[in-house]
């Protein structure tokens, strides 16, 4: 369903509830302070930065959607410790003013999900770091493997993944957020052709990342 403005999605709802109460409380008790506003700017902050809005998911077979919104910053050929294989990577970051929702890139049946906890470390492009809290789905689409991996940001540790191994995922399908500033590392199989180059910004499941070529 379309609607003017998303809201954020459920998970976040507690945090908006409490955000209502501290600025209604904050108005009734003191009026426009300077105190009421600031809580009135953090509940609209909070809308802004969780709002989750419908997308088109485009009809391409054999295309590799973003799982983010946010900028390129490095496609490269690298090593996916996960899915223990040689791969393409392709790294999306996300600043703390994109959306946080971030959505299955491919059709297919989650084979492995694995969380790492780490330390609060700029993503930008430090794609080698092995500080960052992360979270790992290895999902399986018409037998070729597609890895999409959460990293977490400089401003807070919370990753949130509701998908666990066996499930199904479709393309644009959300199945986790990250919040405040993060990235998304997909690695795809090797002979995988990039749509997108390092400084391009991207749109979750609006833009092609890449097409798989037959297995």
């Amino acid at each position: 369903m379309s609607y003017p403005f998303p809201l954020p999605g459920r998970d976040n709802w507690p945090f908006l509830g409490v955000l209502l109460l501290v600025c209604g409380a904050a108005f009734a008790w003191q009026g426009p302070t300077t105190a009421a506003l600031l809580a009135l700017s953090g509940l609209i902050a909070h809308m802004l930065y969780f709002r989750d809005p419908p997308r088109a998911v485009p009809a391409q077979a054999g295309v590799v959607l973003s799982p983010a919104d946010g900028r390129v910053v490095r496609i490269e050929k690298a090593r996916d410790p996960y899915a223990d294989r040689d791969a393409l990577r392709i790294s999306v970051f996300m600043s703390l003013f994109n959306l946080h929702a971030n959505r299955a890139s491919v059709d297919g049946v989650i084979r492995r999900v694995e969380y790492i906890p780490g330390q609060l470390v700029s993503t930008d492009l430090d794609t080698t770091s092995r500080r960052h809290e992360r979270n790992a789905v290895v999902i399986e689409s018409n037998g070729q493997l597609v890895t999409l991996v959460q990293v977490a940001g400089l401003i807070a540790h919370r990753i949130l993944c509701w998908v666990k191994p066996g499930d199904t995922l479709t393309r644009g399908q959300r199945y986790g957020l990250i919040r405040f500033g993060a990235r998304v590392d997909v690695y795809l199989p090797p002979n995988a052709v990039p749509k997108v180059a390092p400084g391009d910004k991207v749109s979750a499941t609006t833009t092609i990342l890449a097409t798989l070529n037959k297995a």
